[in-house]
């Protein structure tokens, strides 16, 4: 039986939600080992001078841990 852990982080791209996303994972990918999933639980965006300047993300991911 596996046992998993999830912890949730935010992301932020000045590209898009997806950049943020793929960032994110990428991240917590060199951090843990055994990446299994990410859950998107909220977006939003920054605003300056009326253009969007930033995308974020907060993100549930879980990842195996070890016996």
């Amino acid at each position: 039986m596996a046992i998993m852990k999830s912890v949730q982080i935010m992301s932020e791209s000045t590209k898009s939600f997806e950049d943020a996303i793929d960032e994110a994972v990428a991240r917590m990918s060199d951090s843990v080992n055994h990446v299994r999933g990410a859950n998107v639980n909220n977006q939003s965006v920054v605003v300056k001078d009326g253009k969007v300047t930033h995308y974020r993300v907060n993100l549930q991911i879980t990842f195996e841990v070890k016996k």
